[in-house]
C-alpha cells in the first residue's frame, strides 16, 4: 500500500483511483482489527471475545478481502501468458512436493540406520549424541550433513 501510494506524483491523485480507495479501506480495516480492537480488548481486560461480543461483524468484514481475486482474474483475462505460467508452477509443485517426500524417507531411513549402527557413541561438545534418536539423527544428517 505505501509504495503505491508513494508512485502518485500528487497524493490526493490516490482519492481518484478507485482500486488505491478500496485497498486503503481494506487496510484500514485490517490495522482497525487486528491492532486497534485487539489492544482495546487487552486494555479493557476481556478475554477471547470479551466486551465486544465475539467480533463476529469483524470478521465479516475479512470477506470483503477476497473481492481482491476479483482483480487477479481481471489480470489473468488481460495476460493469459500469466495463467500459462502459473499453470506450469502448478505443476512443477506436484514434482517438487514427492521429491521432497523422496527426501524426507531418504533422511528417516538413513537416521534409523544411524541410530543402529553408531547411536550415542559420537557426541558433540555438550555432550548430546548426534545419532541418540530418530529425530536427532534426521536432524544431524540434515543440518551437518549438508
Amino acid at each position: 500500500w505505501f509504495v503505491r501510494f508513494m508512485s502518485f506524483k500528487r497524493k490526493r491523485d490516490g482519492l481518484r483511483d478507485a482500486w488505491f480507495v478500496f485497498d486503503t479501506c481494506l487496510v484500514t480495516l485490517m490495522v482497525l482489527e487486528t491492532w486497534f480492537m485487539t489492544t482495546i480488548m487487552i486494555m479493557a481486560g476481556s478475554g477471547e471475545g470479551g466486551g465486544f461480543g465475539d467480533a463476529s461483524i469483524l470478521r465479516m468484514a475479512r470477506l470483503l478481502r477476497l473481492s481482491r481475486m476479483a482483480r487477479m482474474a481481471r489480470l489473468f483475462r488481460a495476460m493469459p501468458e500469466l495463467l500459462i505460467l502459473i499453470k506450469g508452477m502448478v505443476a512443477a509443485m506436484r514434482s517438487v512436493f514427492f521429491t521432497l517426500c523422496l527426501l524426507a524417507i531418504v533422511t528417516y531411513v538413513f537416521g534409523i540406520a544411524f541410530v543402529q549402527l553408531i547411536g550415542s557413541r559420537v557426541r558433540k561438545d555438550d555432550g548430546t549424541a548426534y545419532f541418540g534418536t530418530v529425530a536427532t539423527a534426521m536432524h544431524t544428517l540434515l543440518l551437518d550433513g549438508t
